[in-house]
């Protein structure tokens, strides 16, 4: 019997001494992660034990999974802002992921791990997922804003293009419109001044077949009759009168040219002057008449005529 007692006596004494390795953190060797369990967290690491293996492992899985995922995230906005080509606001556009690495070797290591070790090692690598996840985050709003930047920029471009086209055709349109016009005006011209040639031509009657012998200074006196009371001119209108038709004609009855304007004022043609009577070919006052009713109709004054005719040279 006493023997026996023995026996039994060594197996007990045994169990305990395992169960008091198996109850002291750090006993044993950490086989894959050989991190230290901060002293904060080694409550919490004791406390986890109490949980099922499977949970305490399905926990590290998980965080292993988030972990490369976070990895895998970083990676692709790197290679997202090398494709766009674009310059983001950031010191570096690569977001450092090297220890979440070494985390994510360590989780991989869960089989070998020691279960007191695994709560801390997801915890940690937990921590640090969220550090990369934030990283990345911040690196992705730095790309979107040089994206929006970049297609606000080419909007205001096309925009600024699409105005000066517009801007090149109303310009080109409204030249040509002026060519058209100052065509169609110079055709006018000449349609009109070969009209008066072939008139001429056609009838030589219009100009006296003799000299008309009329004294200017006779002409200038009616003229200043004329002025004074039908138009309320003066001296200073009269002066720019007698300048002008003495370009014109020199105060001429039958001064005539080429082009078939005729008389004083240089009615063209010369038969124009027919409104104002019927013997406008030799009578100064009918002349005169007429071309003082010419130039108050079309220029306001004898001096708006006058100086019409010396910045062109007819009037």
């Amino acid at each position: 019997m006493p023997r026996l007692s023995v026996r039994l006596a060594v197996p007990a004494l045994s169990l305990t001494l395992l169960g008091g390795l198996l109850t002291t953190a750090g006993a044993l060797p950490a086989q894959g992660y050989t991190g230290d369990v901060p002293a904060a967290e080694a409550g919490s690491a004791t406390t986890s034990l109490s949980a099922p293996l499977s949970v305490i492992t399905a926990k590290g899985q998980t965080a292993l999974d988030k972990a490369q995922d976070a990895i895998a995230a970083a990676r692709t906005v790197t290679v997202d802002i090398a494709a766009s080509g674009l310059t983001v606001d950031a010191p570096s556009t690569v977001v450092d992921t090297r220890a979440l690495a070494g985390y994510i070797d360590k989780l991989e290591a869960l089989d070998v791990t020691p279960a007191m070790l695994i709560p801390a090692l997801t915890d940690e690598a937990n921590a640090e997922t969220e550090s990369v996840l934030e990283r990345t985050a911040a690196l992705r709003g730095k790309l979107d804003a040089a994206i929006a930047q970049r297609k606000a920029d080419d909007e205001a471009a096309a925009a600024a293009a699409a105005a000066k086209a517009a801007a090149d055709a109303a310009a080109a349109q409204a030249a040509a419109e002026q060519a058209a016009a100052e065509q169609a005006a110079a055709e006018k011209a000449a349609a009109e001044k070969a009209a008066a040639k072939k008139q001429q031509v056609a009838a030589p009657a219009s100009v006296p077949a003799v000299n008309v012998n009329v004294d200017p200074a006779s002409a200038q006196g009616i003229a200043r009759s004329m002025m004074a009371s039908s138009y309320g001119w003066g001296d200073d209108q009269f002066a720019c009168l007698v300048s002008l038709w003495n370009k014109e004609s020199g105060w001429r009855v039958n001064a005539a040219n080429g082009s078939g304007a005729y008389g004083i004022p240089q009615a063209l043609p010369g038969s124009k002057m027919a409104s104002a009577g019927a013997d406008w070919q030799t009578n100064p006052a009918t002349q005169i008449a007429w071309g003082l009713g010419y130039i108050s109709g079309r220029y306001g004054s004898a001096c708006g005529a006058w100086s019409h005719s010396q910045s062109t040279g007819w009037y």
